[in-house]
């Protein structure tokens, strides 16, 4: 079913409540004459509450509504951001080496703007020890506390514990970030082509300018070749 409204001549109606361009209410008038209105300004006559006794009529562009509106739908939808929710394991008697590395993937992820749900496995006998998994998800949650915050606290689920930590920043500031961040390296870069290509001009010019090397004369360059010797 179409949802768009009804303007000009597609409204049958004998009278409606008429509001201006601009918001402000004419009162009930005809629909004749609401529809001359529209024309002798070059807009439309716009149906905007139909439900309504009488229905509920604007003069507008209609066209140049249209486009405003797809607008703003456009702008929405482009600054929406999706964000995901990663996924990091952990082992209760995790040694530092591999916890460090799985807090840095932690921090990657938040700094991408994205969500992590740390999952601490048990086994066997240690799901007695409950408080451990708690303590080590603290300790997670504290060192990666510039880069993010507990969104759901530590709760036990079966054999495992999960704790979701959501990122400081919205991925469109981090992504902002990124393109800033590469930006500055491929200026820096560039910088470091040119002070190279400047550096090598000047190694050239200086060369060009030493002059010709001269061979030293020896005492057979000093005699005259007419002389028989």
């Amino acid at each position: 079913m179409s949802t768009e409204p009804r303007i000009n001549d597609r409204i049958r109606v004998p009278e409606v409540r008429l509001v201006g361009p601009n918001g402000e209410q004419v009162g009930i008038v005809r629909v004749e004459d609401a529809i001359r209105l529209a024309t002798e300004n070059d807009l439309d006559l716009v149906e905007v509450a139909p439900m309504a006794r009488p229905p509920v009529c604007k003069l507008m562009d209609y066209g140049k509504f249209k486009y405003e509106a797809a607008q703003k739908a456009r702008d929405a939808r482009k600054n929406q951001t999706n964000t995901l929710t990663k996924e990091m394991k952990l082992r209760l008697k995790i040694d530092n080496h591999d916890y460090e590395t799985k807090k840095g993937h932690v921090v990657r992820f938040l700094k991408g703007g994205d969500k992590v749900k740390i999952t601490i496995m048990f086994r066997g006998r240690e799901q007695s020890r409950p408080e451990l998994g708690m303590e080590l998800l603290k300790r997670l949650a504290d060192d990666v506390s510039e880069f993010g915050y507990v969104e759901s606290s530590a709760k036990q689920d079966g054999r495992n514990m999960l704790m979701v930590l959501g990122p400081a920043r919205k991925k469109t500031e981090a992504k902002v970030d990124k393109a800033a961040d590469r930006d500055r390296r491929m200026e820096e870069r560039r910088e470091q082509q040119e002070a190279e290509k400047q550096a090598e001009a000047q190694l050239r010019a200086a060369h060009s300018a030493e002059p010709p090397h001269q061979k030293k004369r020896g005492p057979a360059d000093n005699m005259d070749p007419d002389i028989d010797l």
